[in-house]
């Protein structure tokens, strides 16, 4: 594995890291004509003793797998860092990239300098759930490889070129001033798709009207026109927009002011109940992954309300979003559901033939990468989003100085 492509850059690898609350995901890219993705991984059940390291090679060599206890959150990121310098490519590596999830104004990527991080660690109370644990393995890289550049790319930058109204709260203007307002998430994801919608050769992307549908675990809309973001679902954190697995999305700020002031809820556990028990797993009570309540909704009820919920809140995302762009020419789906499950999309998409929108349904049962019928007046797709690939191609630009290069 250590061969070098001729037509590297200074034989250049980039290692993509992406933080959660409950998993760690990283990548290993080689910068040659085109980024080449050399392995990636995934260190699940973050803060369990039961925790699973998994490793996978593109070019098709048997998965890695290994057993890691992470109840120490310090410990596991040390254990992911430990194999990932044992491996013949780390010597290659010239810089890192972390998804970072709230970037406030941030609008491009940034090297990470001692200023930077120190913002960073002042704005952890716009996402707690999300920011500390980025933190850390930034930290982490940093006790280790000081000398290696690393790279803050922003999952709010692609929102801002959001039209003011879409940004405002309907709260007193002096919160404006504390950056409270909404920024929208899950903007690597919505690059990648964009560029993939360029690279497809859909008109759409540069000059017409999209809908991105963001379903996985955390779910999200964002409608682009001309190339641009002018609205997205999620707000002033990732909790808001669309229900997802186990965040409930928008709600009525009176259930909260009920919660804390009748049943004596403190706000942190509030803050808990609507990030991790609430969504699907909420509604169902059994469980906040889709597969498994597209299993029981025929003999759960429970099961059958949480899937209907979620289809009818995307469905009716998307006429909002139809509504903001002045009509929609593409509609896509990505992510874990959106790129999975038929039923959701086909659910998601029922009732909107006046938007244009008609399926087929035999493509969308193969998943297609077009799964429109021949008379739909929107084109609708499925894209396998690339957020640790976006994250690759910030950082090229930002420490190499290449623009942004497809990959074949």
């Amino acid at each position: 594995m250590g061969t070098k492509n001729k037509t590297e850059v200074s034989g250049a690898c980039i290692l993509t890291l992406n933080g959660g609350s409950s998993s760690i995901r990283f990548a290993v890219y080689e910068a040659g004509d085109v980024l080449r993705r050399r392995f990636d991984g995934k260190l699940d059940r973050l803060g369990t003793h039961d925790a699973t390291l998994i490793v996978s090679d593109p070019a098709g060599a048997p998965p890695v797998t290994r057993a890691l206890d992470a109840a120490d959150r310090a410990v596991a990121v040390a254990a992911v860092l430990d194999w990932l310098e044992a491996h013949p490519l780390f010597a290659s590596i010239t810089a890192v990239g972390h998804r970072v999830v709230h970037g406030m104004r941030h609008e491009q990527p940034e090297l990470i300098t001692p200023a930077l991080l120190a913002q960073l660690r002042r704005n952890t109370s716009y996402a707690p759930d999300h920011l500390p644990s980025e933190i850390g393995l930034i930290e982490a890289v940093a006790r280790r490889h000081p000398r290696l550049p690393q790279v803050a790319c922003f999952d709010t930058a692609f929102h801002r070129t959001m039209p003011r109204l879409a940004t405002l709260l309907p709260i007193p203007r002096c919160f404006e001033a504390e950056g409270i307002q909404r920024y929208g998430f899950h903007g690597l994801s919505y690059a990648y798709l964009m560029s993939e919608l360029t690279r497809l050769g859909d008109l759409a992307a540069s000059t017409g009207r999209v809908i991105l549908a963001h379903l996985g675990s955390g779910a999200s809309l964002a409608a682009v026109r001309s190339g641009q973001s002018i609205d997205t679902t999620m707000g002033f954190t990732p909790t808001g927009g669309l229900p997802m697995s186990t965040r409930s999305g928008d709600l009525d700020p009176g259930v909260i002011s009920y919660l804390t002031q009748a049943r004596g809820l403190t706000p942190a556990r509030v803050h808990h109940m609507v990030n991790h028990e609430s969504g699907l797993l909420g509604v169902s009570e059994t469980s906040a992954d889709m597969r498994d309540l597209l299993a029981h909704e025929a003999s759960d009820p429970r099961a059958a309300e949480a899937v209907g919920l979620f289809c009818y809140q995307v469905r009716k995302g998307i006429g909002a979003f139809a509504a903001a762009l002045g009509g929609l020419d593409t509609l896509v789906f990505a992510g874990g559901i959106g790129e999975h499950a038929p039923a959701i999309r086909a659910r998601a998409c029922a009732g909107l033939g006046f938007l244009g929108i008609e399926l087929d349904a035999s493509l969308n049962a193969e998943s297609a990468e077009v799964i429109s019928s021949a008379a739909s007046r929107v084109i609708v797709r499925v894209i396998q989003t690339d957020e640790e690939l976006m994250i690759a191609r910030s950082v090229l630009r930002a420490v190499h100085g290449r623009g942004d290069r497809l990959p074949t």
